[in-house]
């Protein structure tokens, strides 16, 4: 496209907040979200962008987006562009909008496992493709050497590899766990702050997997995905889920009640994962761990 974007419109919370990190809340037409991320909105930094912004509701369609007249529409697979919607890169191009996919959710070569980097290093391209896209390009650059100064800082007392805490991070359960893979951001988080993923050797982001595998890898720490609404999503209701389920009830974890919650938007991809790693790194030394 010719000139810089102004009618930018995004899908997902964290997706939104690389925009407004950026100082880039008024190039946006809007932004849709799914149902139960109220959370997100409330605990963000950018509360006030958001207030600010255009809501385009939680239907990320191709009525919706065309509704808006975009410019430059940024999602990323499974977080908006999907062919079971008919909302892809290729359909944005053809309304004449840019399409631009989260590099989290890239998929990879040949088949629709998503990850094709490791999920900081996506977190900075994005910054910087994004920077350049919209002009913003020393913002970019002095935003990703903040968050390069907080991870390593968070790093200072972790213990080696070898020792490194064992840590679920559970999203949901309906009726099997949905969790991370080590091409989600979750991953890279646990690491940083001095974890180790359990389902770190899986080839995928966000995934499904089993409460056998789960209870098998006997986690130390349970990282709850906090959305903040519903009765089912609520960190409570969780804690109670995963206590009653027979075989997550012998782990370690569930045994001590190790449980760290964090809102959705700071488990994907988006400015706040440093800050989520420093808060993390804490609490795992705060456990002698």
């Amino acid at each position: 496209m010719s000139g810089v974007p102004d009618r930018a419109v995004t899908n997902d919370t964290g997706i939104t907040e690389l925009m407004f990190a950026l100082g880039l809340g008024d190039r946006m037409a809007g932004y849709t979200t799914y149902e139960g991320k109220e959370r997100d909105i409330e605990s963000s930094p950018w509360r006030a962008d958001f207030e600010k912004t255009p809501s385009l509701g939680t239907a990320f369609s191709r009525e919706i987006i065309a509704a808006a007249r975009p410019d430059f529409v940024f999602a990323g697979w499974n977080y908006g562009f999907k062919e079971s919607t008919g909302v892809t890169p290729d359909w944005v191009r053809s309304t004449g909008a840019v399409p631009y996919q989260l590099t989290e959710a890239c998929r990879q070569a040949g088949n629709t496992k998503r990850g094709v980097v490791r999920p900081l290093d996506a977190l900075y391209a994005d910054l910087s493709n994004l920077g350049q896209i919209f002009g913003v390009s020393g913002r970019a650059a002095t935003l990703t050497a903040d968050y390069r100064k907080q991870v390593e800082a968070a790093r200072v007392g972790a213990p080696a590899a070898s020792a490194a805490a064992r840590v679920f991070p559970f999203d949901s359960a309906d009726p099997t766990p949905f969790t991370s893979g080590r091409n989600a951001a979750p991953d890279q988080i646990i690491a940083e702050a001095g974890g180790r993923n359990i389902f770190g050797d899986i080839d995928d982001s966000w995934t499904s997997a089993s409460w056998e595998a789960a209870a098998q890898r006997d986690p130390q720490v349970i990282v709850i995905v906090d959305y903040g609404a519903g009765p089912q999503n609520t960190v409570e209701a969780k804690i109670r889920q995963l206590e009653s389920q027979p075989l997550m009830a012998q782990t370690t974890a569930v045994r001590e009640r190790r449980y760290i919650s964090f809102p959705y938007a700071a488990l994907v991809e988006g400015p706040r994962n440093p800050q989520t790693i420093t808060a993390l790194a804490e609490y795992l030394r705060s456990q002698g761990l």
